[in-house]
């Protein structure tokens, strides 16, 4: 899920004002497309889970990425747009589509092998906690106000509560939870490197996502091979899965997003990062069957409203 600040789901590159005609106003309300996007965020990480149960990581990864991609490519044939020109272009958009698709994506796969999807729901709702924290030392004119340091500790508060630091962290799988927090570290790291060397392309959103999406299932495609051996059985169930987190999840809500931040703006937009990890948990509740402690969405509750805090701008900013 991506959300406008960070998540797991492709990001578009920000373009400058006026680089690609205004989108039509869509037919669909857009809080019922803010409805469809975090159900679609948030049932991801049950897809993943039931993915892994009949491949491995880096083919889940693999799937969700030429199943997006090929999303992606019908929305460019059908608005007559090619992708973006430029080997420099090319060269940041191959880090952009490591940092934002491949690595995060695979990290989670690998993740959900030893945690349970609610948990990686909850550790992806970190993501805008490492986005502030990195953009105070990466981005200077992103100057921090008391709100957004005292959101900044209350969200990691939020973190030990729902991993009982209390207890010593009895009980958690330390390697899988740590995966799932650097998939989410991922995320504002490669928004910053976008903000940073793509903000001036002539290229549209959906052009500059395309190239992304594209360059992150080739680097896939490389190393999958490398690691992985194919599959001695067709496991229908996960493969269908896989499908739907890819068309849905990585391709269809690239575009719902995209068209939601068009008609209402980043800051209404960027308000689906704290409705994904409730999803996520009563999904992975409901039908997968796991189980939560009373810390789980006490802490995931402090980490939202510590997200919500870091995204408060000062008057004099904006």
């Amino acid at each position: 899920m991506t959300s406008v600040t960070a998540s797991t789901a492709p990001v578009t590159a920000p373009g400058p004002e006026g680089s690609a005609p205004a989108p039509a106003r869509p037919r669909l309300d857009w809080r019922l497309r803010f409805a469809a996007l975090s159900l679609i965020w948030g049932f991801s990480f049950l897809l993943i889970k039931v993915g892994t149960q009949g491949y491995a990581p880096f083919q889940v990864t693999l799937g969700r990425l030429a199943f997006g991609t090929a999303v992606l490519a019908v929305a460019m044939a059908v608005r007559r747009e090619g992708l973006p020109r430029g080997a420099r272009t090319w060269m940041h958009l191959a880090v952009a589509g490591f940092l934002l698709n491949a690595l995060p994506f695979s990290l989670f796969a690998f993740a959900e092998l030893t945690i349970p999807s609610t948990l990686a729901g909850i550790c992806n709702a970190t993501s805008p906690l490492w986005g502030m924290a990195l953009s105070l030392v990466a981005l200077r004119e992103d100057r921090p106000t008391r709100v957004r340091v005292a959101g900044l500790g209350l969200g990691f508060l939020g973190v030990l509560t729902v991993l009982g630091a209390w207890q010593g962290f009895n009980g958690l799988d330390a390697r899988g939870t740590a995966l799932a927090l650097l998939a989410s570290l991922s995320y504002p790291v490669g928004w910053i490197y976008v903000r940073r060397t793509l903000a001036g392309s002539s290229a549209s959103h959906l052009s500059l996502t395309g190239g992304q999406l594209l360059l992150a299932t080739v680097q896939l495609a490389v190393v999958t091979p490398l690691f992985t051996s194919v599959p001695s059985s067709l496991a229908v169930g996960p493969l269908l899965a896989i499908a739907a987190l890819g068309t849905l999840g990585t391709g269809l809500a690239v575009l719902v997003q995209y068209s939601i931040v068009a008609e209402v703006g980043p800051t209404t937009g960027q308000m689906v990062t704290y409705f994904v990890p409730v999803i996520a948990a009563a999904a992975g509740i409901l039908l997968l069957g796991e189980t939560l402690t009373w810390s789980t969405p006490v802490g995931a509750a402090v980490v939202l409203a510590g997200a919500a805090l870091t995204q408060v701008k000062s008057k004099r900013t904006g």
